[in-house]
Order: structure tokens, then C-alpha cells, then sequence
């Protein structure tokens, strides 16, 4: 006797199978790449306002670290969306 479930259930095609291994292999990377994203412009805005007050030449030794900080980040989140687009 054969299973009656066993033909019941529908197959996936190739493509949606091909999503959910992805996805089990990679959980949560489009929400990893969101977040990249939202950091990586935080970052371009916030260097903005520093580049601005050293524009102005309004407390420039303080507007220099952050201003290189906020450039350091957007690098930072600029590589780990690269990494996890290649993957």
C-alpha cells in the first residue's frame, strides 16, 4: 500500500526551491543588507554635518575625528554589503 500523503503534497519548482535552500543557507541577508544600508546612510548624513562644521571652521578639532569616523563607517558598511551580495 502506498502513502496517500506522499502524492498530495505539491512540488516546488526549481526556482522557489532554489530561494528557500538559499535562504536556509543565508538566513535574515536581505534584512542584513537593510540595516547595511540604513547604516551606510546615517553615516553619509552624519558626514555631511561634519564636513560642514569643518567647512565653517566651527570647532574643528572636534568635528575632525567624527567626520573621519563617519567615513570610516560608511567604508565599513559599504564592504560588508559588498561581502554579502557575493555570497
Amino acid at each position: 500500500m502506498t502513502n496517500p500523503h506522499q502524492n498530495s503534497r505539491p512540488k516546488l519548482d526549481t526556482q522557489k526551491y532554489a530561494k528557500l535552500k538559499a535562504e536556509a543557507k543565508a538566513p535574515y541577508k536581505g534584512l542584513r543588507q537593510f540595516f547595511y544600508l540604513a547604516f551606510g546612510a546615517s553615516g553619509f548624513i552624519g558626514a555631511i554635518v561634519f564636513l560642514a562644521q569643518l567647512a565653517a571652521g566651527r570647532d574643528v578639532v572636534k568635528a575632525l575625528p567624527n567626520f573621519a569616523l563617519q567615513l570610516g563607517v560608511i567604508v565599513l558598511m559599504v564592504s560588508l554589503f559588498r561581502l554579502e551580495k557575493s555570497n
